[in-house]
């Protein structure tokens, strides 16, 4: 200001100057100056030389205003000087203007919470805020410069911190549209992990350890702790980055002394598993030995549960499988550790994906069975996970089923019924040595697999059009017929049967059984049968009529009265399955939604 005050004295100062110079041209009329004569550059008086001075500078004193300053070692200027006299001058600009103010307006009592002071468009709110990310090494300064309004964009008034903001730089901009696409789409696991392995003492991942064991909200893949009185399981990261997790059972597989009641039954709705699926879910299945739950359907996709009823992050989607053109109809847990899953559709091949290293393997063809084999939808895996059962698809002269080595998954052996339809359903028996094969007419054998050869044959009683087989109570039954006690056969009216063969034995099995208990109250076909582990539950359904499902009490064969009611939200069934510890039901509808009941002593 001092600079252009003087610039403006001199201005007023200085003479105007008229030509005088004879060699001047004038012509004479207008008395206008027409410029020099000659080229010969001019002298500079007094005035102008101080003008040129005071805008220009000149070179002395430039020289003067370098040696103020002091040199680097490398040749750079060295400012600390010049900024400590700045600094010292602000301080005592400062101190001469806090003299005035009194002692009681220089401090502050904070007595409670304060309205947050609102931050200008050019400040920056982040700046302190706590990253996991490093610092950008480069800022484009433009980013500075640039103003967004928050309240014209309907789009952005997300990104506002308080109701009432709306201008902000474009570093802040950038920063809240970051924070944002994180919010929306958490960083994965793995990633958190890996970054874990690089720093172990890092602080923010210990808290993130810390919260996956307590069971706290984690992105897409978390909360794998529970109760020590329920399920249990070591944590979500443990289960799916370690191989061996899926070869060594963790939780305890020991059935405890309770026992149900008949009539009447304790049971609890817990969350649903998972959001609805695109598609009606024709499998359902628990993990033998962890609390997992597989599920898929014709949506070709398999999703993989984890069984957790927490408030918090209820039955969380830990991962999911999609399949290109193959609608699934059977997806299962390899037993006896579950460390495969098999799944195949209305296709002339199936898979197997290996948890431990995450390969899938597509098995294409059985050699020499190609035209009784044209399709692999319907298969069951033996309980001692050595055996795997193909429904063939050939129905000339009865039908028949194509054993498989579930290692090779080479042809071993094959079982035939003389029934009219072919196939209906067969059932592996407890221990996986053999199996009880039924055709739709009503026919049933008793197939060994350590002798390769059928053992037994009955019809089932009254029924015609059988559509599903289930067995359950093992190891109260006969032993060499795989120490199963009952035998369950549904048919196409709905009626189903249930025998007894603990006084069956190889090679005296009655050829015209009676059942324990016939139980008519479904009105349309039976489409699911499944006994729980410990032998006290059988649950039948139909997916042909909404809400057509019954528990039955085992031994006794009675219905529970007080469960289903009508308003017990079950829609057409089209899949269930029992826990490996028979204390969770789920049951599967046509709308893809998966409900998981408790069942309590």
């Amino acid at each position: 200001m001092s600079r252009l005050k003087r610039l403006s004295d001199l201005s007023e100062a200085a003479p105007s100057i008229q030509p005088k110079d004879p060699d001047l041209v004038d012509d004479g009329s207008s008395g206008v100056f027409s410029g020099f004569e000659s080229d010969e550059e001019q002298d500079k008086d007094s005035v102008e030389l101080e003008l040129e001075k005071a805008v220009f500078g000149d070179e002395i004193g430039f020289h003067e205003h370098l040696k103020q300053h002091s040199t680097t070692e490398d040749g750079l200027i060295d400012t600390t000087a010049y900024r400590g006299t700045l600094r010292g001058n602000a301080e005592d600009e400062i101190q001469d203007n806090i003299q005035d103010i009194a002692d009681a307006d220089l401090f502050i009592l904070d007595s409670g919470p304060s309205t947050k002071a609102r931050p200008s468009p050019h400040s920056d709110p982040d700046a302190g805020a706590i990253s996991d990310e490093s610092e950008a090494v480069w800022h484009d300064s433009d980013d500075d410069r640039i103003v967004v309004s928050l309240q014209a964009n309907p789009r952005l008034r997300k990104l506002r911190s308080y109701e009432d903001e709306d201008l902000i730089n474009g570093r802040q901009y950038t920063k809240r549209l970051r924070q944002q696409f994180e919010h929306l789409n958490p960083v994965p696991l793995w990633v958190v992990q890996s970054r874990a392995k690089k720093s172990p003492h890092d602080k923010g991942n210990q808290n993130f350890t810390a919260s996956c064991d307590s069971g706290s909200d984690s992105p897409s893949e978390s909360e794998m702790s529970v109760d020590s009185d329920e399920l249990s399981a070591p944590p979500l990261a443990k289960l799916l980055q370690q191989p061996g997790a899926f070869l060594s059972p963790e939780i305890s597989t020991s059935r405890g002394k309770r026992k149900l009641r008949p009539e009447v039954i304790d049971i609890q709705r817990t969350k649903d598993v998972g959001a609805a699926q695109p598609s009606a879910i024709t499998s359902l299945e628990f993990h033998p030995s962890h609390p997992l739950l597989i599920s898929s359907g014709p949506a070709s996709t398999i999703s993989m549960h984890h069984v957790s009823p927490r408030p918090t992050n209820p039955n969380p989607l830990l991962t999911s499988l999609h399949i290109k053109s193959t609608p699934l109809a059977t997806t299962v847990f390899q037993p006896p550790n579950g460390s495969k899953i098999l799944f195949a559709g209305r296709r002339r091949y199936f898979h197997s994906w290996d948890l431990a290293s995450g390969r899938i393997n597509k098995i294409s063809r059985l050699y020499g069975r190609q035209d009784e084999q044209k399709s692999m939808e319907r298969f069951k895996i033996s309980s001692c996970g050595r055996w795997m059962g193909l429904v063939g698809s050939r129905r000339k002269g009865g039908g028949l089923i194509n054993v498989l080595d579930a290692q090779t998954f080479q042809w071993v052996a094959e079982v035939r019924v003389e029934s009219n339809g072919g196939v209906a359903d067969f059932g592996w028996w407890g221990d996986g040595e053999g199996m009880t094969l039924v055709g739709k007419g009503g026919e049933a054998v008793e197939w060994d697999g350590r002798q390769k050869r059928i053992v037994g044959r009955w019809v089932d009683e009254g029924t015609v059009g059988i559509t599903v087989v289930a067995m359950g109570g093992r190891g109260s039954g006969a032993k060499d017929l795989g120490g199963d006690r009952w035998v369950a056969v549904g048919s196409s009216s709905g009626v189903v049967n249930v025998y007894d063969r603990k006084n069956w034995s190889s090679g005296k099995v009655p050829p015209s059984p009676k059942p324990n208990r016939a139980f008519d109250q479904l009105t349309t076909a039976t489409s699911h049968l499944a006994f729980s582990t410990d032998g006290q539950l059988m649950v039948m359904a139909s997916r042909w009529k909404r809400d057509a499902l019954r528990l039955v009490h085992l031994p006794s064969c009675t219905v529970y009265r007080n469960w289903p009611t009508s308003s017990t939200p079950l829609g057409q069934i089209t899949a269930l399955a029992f826990s490996p510890r028979s204390e969770m039901l789920a049951v599967a509808n046509e709308q893809g939604k998966i409900r998981l009941w408790e069942i309590r002593a």
